[in-house]
């Protein structure tokens, strides 16, 4: 590698791992971005497959690969990085999108699982817990929306892929995740049922994965807000927003508040 490429190297790098206010409006510039890409599939989910649709899709595309290429360049261990759950993420992305205009909506609203992209970011999750109260307040909770949300949107795509066409009254995308939500939550109305194998086992998955994250959430959103901030003697990493001594060894802690000068 010549001087200019590794100078360029270190600089890409430093974007996406340094602790500088450029690197942090950088990596907060790549959170909006996630933002709108999501907005955008979630907006789109239902819509039938259109080439104005498949044009914006390969610009949302474009700039995920250049992303995701730029992380993987830096990366020290890239094998060790291509296991990471939001790298496995935008290369599903990245598929469904080169593949759904041939798959069809099903496969397309798939592309809703980049929400993931917001929560398993080390780098971004330390800027969101410096620079942001609330969310140090409410990470736990936070989390477990996001994870939910995924979960239900990802598995109404999984739903009309597998199922859509096959089983009364589920047709449009809408079908499906009035079917998920109503299973999720063991409403059950009864309008959409599963009458083979397949779907029953698929509707017995939602129920038993998505009624966990339900309750993780409920659980997080319940329980007493807690700070990340660890311990320097032992580790621990929440604490009461309150607190001054750790629960576990009583050593001294200097939480940031939002009173602190």
């Amino acid at each position: 590698m010549s001087s200019s490429d590794k100078s360029l190297h270190d600089r890409v790098r430093l974007l996406y791992e340094g602790r500088s206010k450029r690197a942090t409006r950088f990596r907060y510039g790549l959170l909006f971005f996630d933002a709108v890409t999501i907005v955008f599939f979630l907006a789109t989910a239902a819509m039938p497959i259109s080439p104005g649709l498949i044009a914006a899709d390969a610009v949302v595309g474009t700039l995920i690969l250049a992303d995701f290429l730029g992380r993987l360049w830096i990366a020290e261990n890239r094998l060790r990085h291509m296991r990471q759950i939001y790298v496995i993420v935008d290369l599903l992305v990245l598929a469904v999108l080169v593949s759904a205009p041939f798959l069809g909506q099903g496969w397309a609203a798939l592309r809703v699982v980049r929400a993931l992209r917001l929560v398993h970011s080390f780098h971004l999750l330390r800027d969101l817990r410096r620079d942001v109260r609330f969310f140090r307040l409410h990470e736990d909770a936070i989390l477990a929306s996001v994870n939910l949300l995924v979960f239900i949107f990802a598995m109404t795509a999984l739903v009309l892929v597998l199922r859509g066409g096959q089983e009364p009254g589920l047709e449009t995308y809408v079908d499906a995740l009035y079917f998920t939500v109503t299973t999720l939550t063991t409403t059950g109305y009864g309008d959409i049922l599963m009458t083979t194998g397949t779907g029953r086992v698929l509707a017995v998955g939602i129920m038993v994965v998505g009624v966990g994250l339900f309750l993780r959430l409920a659980r997080a959103i319940f329980m007493p807000a807690k700070v990340r901030h660890k311990c320097p003697e032992c580790g621990l990493l929440k604490h009461d927003p309150d607190a001054i001594h750790c629960k576990h060894c009583g050593h001294d802690l200097k939480i940031e508040t939002e009173g602190a000068g």
